[in-house]
């Protein structure tokens, strides 16, 4: 019998334990360790910050789903990992504690045949002072955040329809942010439920980003197909923020905020100011601090993990300039490449670079985006790296067949510009690859077959069908094998 660890409840991690327990049946063992006792579909965290879905319609409790598919689940957090296992034992094993469960504090030990991380980012609000629940900002990164920011923007919105003008200031709070996309969909959300309003008139709206051009949204930006014609996606992003009276400060690295003001730092090396009366701004993410051992417990944290915390795998990281980044670079199996039976998925493993051209200003600040790992990306990597296990399990041979590089594979993005059956709108986006291939699309960086985008009412309708599809997928509801990542 084969043991597989799955560290992580999300997209990544969920994907993966579901699939491993399909195809491997009771015969193995899947083990899931998460921190929290719920499964939540981030995307629509979106919709509760702006008081149009409630928490308990995006998530649901993990051990339930786990129990009715034998999978065996501990609401705990991995502090550190054995590949080699230890003086008193050859079996490879993670220490974890406890977060829930009755057993909150206390600390045991998982053994494992495989292991897969999908961790997920920690967001650490902390390396921009000022920023995240609790401090001078609100934040949609889970749910219990994004309730919060409906309870701070009902406080704005009421205080408009007193006469009272609002400043809401919206986008990335750190130099290195990521997910530009779910900022993005925050601020359309917001500018439609103040026009529903009629309110529009006090408001004023401000989109901050560390983009080098607007729609950059981490992935270098893309050329796409709309109505026949080719556009880009700074085009794209700048009309819909001009159609709804909204400024923006691009290349913006927000260093500090307090109670009224958000500091920041431009490319050019000039220092700014915004004030602001109601502000969401997305933190820096870093890996979860797992650390690692050998079998002596002498620390080997830098062969699994890369500074960032985030994991090791099958990537070129050797340094290069710009100029010689390649597709190639790129994962493709996410396996650890000195401990074989230990995969990344999602946000957990560490890309080779940026998708984005890596800019610093004169102070020697890095202002541009990390590349983006969510959504479905995340679901497609914890499927192929899941199929690679199960194929290893049932031959003994490691195989390794099954490959997902985000530079030859696609991705599909609705963006939510407001909430309505009617009235609703979104934007629909597909690009193919994620990471610009110059040498097989030398033009665009992308196949533009593929690669397309149209906004409109459709648009809603289809994300709004997609929110009750994935989470009929995820609560392993009839035939969710079927449905796509």
């Amino acid at each position: 019998m084969a043991k597989v660890v799955v560290l992580g409840a999300g997209v990544s991690g969920h994907t993966a334990s579901a699939w491993l327990k399909k195809k491997l049946g009771r015969k193995h063992e899947v083990v899931v360790i998460a921190p929290t006792m719920h499964y939540h579909w981030i995307p629509s965290n979106i919709w509760i910050g702006v008081g149009r879905m409630t928490p308990d319609q995006v998530k649901f409790r993990l051990e339930n789903r786990y129990k009715k598919q034998n999978i065996v689940f501990k609401q705990a957090k991995a502090l550190s990992i054995h590949p080699e296992g230890s003086k008193d034992s050859e079996r490879p094993f993670v220490t974890i504690e406890y977060t829930g469960q009755d057993k909150v504090g206390q600390k045991e030990t998982v053994d494992y045949d495989f292991l897969i991380n999908a961790t997920g980012p920690r967001l650490a609000f902390e390396k921009t002072p000022g920023i995240g629940p609790g401090q001078h900002t609100v934040s949609v990164c889970s749910f219990s955040h994004a309730a919060e920011a409906w309870e701070k923007l009902q406080e704005s919105i009421e205080k408009m329809k007193k006469g009272e003008k609002q400043n809401f200031v919206i986008g990335t709070g750190h130099p290195g942010a990521t997910c530009q996309g779910a900022a993005f969909e925050y601020i359309l959300n917001v500018a439609w439920e103040l026009k529903r309003r009629n309110l529009s008139d006090l408001a004023t709206i401000t989109w901050i980003t560390n983009e080098y051009e607007l729609g950059d949204f981490g992935m270098g930006g893309a050329y796409i197909k709309r109505g026949g014609y080719i556009t880009s996606t700074k085009t794209f992003t700048e009309s819909f923020l001009k159609q709804r009276n909204i400024k923006w400060i691009k290349r913006a690295g927000v260093k500090k905020v307090d109670d009224s003001k958000i500091y920041y730092e431009t490319l050019d090396g000039s220092e700014g100011e915004i004030e602001y009366d109601f502000s969401m701004l997305i933190p820096a993410f870093t890996g979860n601090g797992i650390t690692a051992a050998d079998k002596n417990g002498e620390d080997i944290t830098s062969k699994l993990f890369k500074p960032n915390g985030f994991m090791v795998v099958d990537a070129d990281y050797t340094p290069k300039p710009f100029e010689e980044w390649s597709a190639n670079d790129w994962p493709s199996t996410y396996q650890n490449p000195d401990y074989g039976n230990i995969f990344a998925a999602g946000i957990a493993f560490a890309p080779p670079h940026s998708i984005s051209k890596p800019m610093k200003s004169p102070n020697g600040t890095p202002i541009f985006p990390a590349p983006p790992r969510t959504g479905m990306p995340s679901g497609v990597i914890g499927k192929i790296i899941a199929d690679n296990i199960i194929d290893w399990i049932k031959s003994g041979e490691p195989k390794m067949k099954h490959k997902a590089s985000m530079a030859k594979m696609g991705a599909a993005c609705i963006v939510s510009a407001g909430y309505g059956l009617l009235n609703g709108a979104a934007a629909t986006m597909t690009v193919h690859p994620i990471v610009q291939d110059w040498d097989k699309y030398p033009l665009y960086g992308r196949d533009l077959r593929y690669t397309v985008g149209e906004a409109g009412l459709a648009g809603h309708w289809l994300k709004w069908f997609m929110h009750y599809m994935f989470l009929h997928k995820a609560k392993g509801y009839p035939f969710w094998w079927l449905l796509p990542e």
